[in-house]
């Protein structure tokens, strides 16, 4: 009896503990995160197509194409604009109404729409362009885009955008807004762009137009 006894002990020290729950109790789930809405994504939009597209391919080159960029980035910025931390009025005012969900469903849609490609128009400066893009300027210890945004200019999600096909006007105004303390959402680009000049500044932008 004694040795029986013993083997129950060890057996029932030995076993796992599981917690306990009664019959109305039941283990706490995780919460449930909403999936985006990609039809009321296209519905919000609507009021945003006279700028930048009724697919979110801008045709005026002073707005930016917002097809396939990465929707984690979108929404972002659109918190920003709405914050304040990015200052632009026109874009506060159109944030200022759009809640945390309307925005997940507006840069999931933008996410899923193509991006038609663009192109470099200035020959002399594209070689340029493309060094500063590739390879930095050593010297001066400007680094290289490519380092952030992938060599494709595709970026990486979640982290950097996406800028292949991206207007030159507009990547040469928000670069041009960092380097003169316009834009403030971004100490990284505030860095790199603080030491470009507007040649520069005007040959990766116009690299980055027709880079795919």
């Amino acid at each position: 009896m004694k040795l029986l006894a013993t083997l129950l002990t060890a057996a029932f020290l030995a076993a796992p503990a599981f917690p306990a729950f009664s019959a109305s109790e039941k283990p706490a789930e995780a919460p449930k995160v909403a999936k985006p809405d990609l039809v009321k994504g296209e519905a919000s939009f609507a009021a945003c197509a006279a700028c930048h597209g009724a697919d979110g391919n801008a045709g005026s080159p002073a707005y930016p194409k917002l097809a396939q960029q990465h929707p984690e980035y979108l929404v972002k910025q659109l918190q920003e604009f709405k914050s304040g931390k990015r200052a632009n009025a026109v874009m506060s005012g159109m944030s200022a109404a759009l809640s945390d969900e309307d925005m997940k469903n507006i840069s999931y849609w933008l996410a899923s729409k193509k991006q038609k490609p663009g192109f470099a128009k200035d020959k002399e400066l594209v070689a340029l362009g493309e060094r500063i893009y590739r390879g930095g300027i050593a010297d001066r210890q400007i680094a290289a885009c490519a380092g952030c945004h992938s060599p494709t200019g595709a970026g990486i999600p979640s982290q950097y955008p996406r800028l292949s096909g991206q207007h030159a006007d507009y990547t040469a105004a928000q670069l041009t807004a960092f380097r003169d303390g316009v834009r403030k959402n971004s100490l990284q680009m505030t860095g790199v762009a603080a030491k470009l000049n507007d040649r520069e500044i005007k040959a990766v932008s116009d690299y980055i137009a027709g880079l795919h």
